[in-house]
């Protein structure tokens, strides 16, 4: 989905219509902050919500949106859940929640700038909390009645930061990973 055009478009056929931000989001059911955020080319919105839009403005989907092909947004979210999703695997089998998203952003940082972005932030998550994680196993000889408490909580965040990454890179295309050791740098 091209969140360019489409910001572009929606501001177009807004103020085609005579429309302010806060008329548009009652006649579309969508809110005013989804509104701004759009238009600003800060999220790309579900498809869902083009619909809303187009509905409110009284235009057909094709005056908001051109896609190229329609399938890419299905395939984005896709490539999203598997960047995000595949360190679970970690729980279970040893250095996965490195090594898989490792090598799914081997296979698909040249196909796309976005599965770069999420892969480089997942892989230096990962990679951090491994690291955070081994160094909570080595005090466990310092201080061997905290171990359980330091690790465990390595461990719940990972997770918590996790699923919240999903949830947020399948609804809005972004993510937040805090505490990240920069492994990978972005390509400049």
């Amino acid at each position: 989905m091209k969140s360019k055009s489409l910001s572009e478009n929606l501001i177009y056929q807004r103020k085609l219509k005579g429309l302010t931000q806060e008329q548009l989001s009652d006649k579309a059911t969508v809110t005013v902050r989804t509104i701004q955020r759009i238009e600003k080319g800060d999220v790309q919105p579900h498809l869902q919500t083009v619909k809303l839009l187009a509905a409110g403005l009284d235009v057909d989907i094709d005056d908001l949106l051109i896609l190229e092909n329609p399938n890419e947004e299905v395939i984005q979210r896709k490539w999203m859940l598997l960047f995000h999703g595949t360190p679970f695997f970690g729980l279970i089998i040893p250095f996965a929640s490195v090594l898989f998203p490792l090598f799914l952003w081997i296979h698909k940082a040249e196909d796309n700038k976005v599965y770069d972005q999420h892969g480089r932030a997942v892989v230096n998550f990962h990679g951090s909390i491994l690291l955070y994680f081994i160094g909570s196993l080595l005090l466990f000889f310092a201080f061997p009645g905290y171990n359980f408490f330091v690790t465990g909580a390595v461990v719940l965040f990972s997770i918590i930061t996790t699923l919240y990454n999903i949830s947020r890179a399948l609804q809005t295309g972004s993510f937040r990973y805090p505490l990240s050791v920069p492994f990978l740098k972005p390509k400049v």
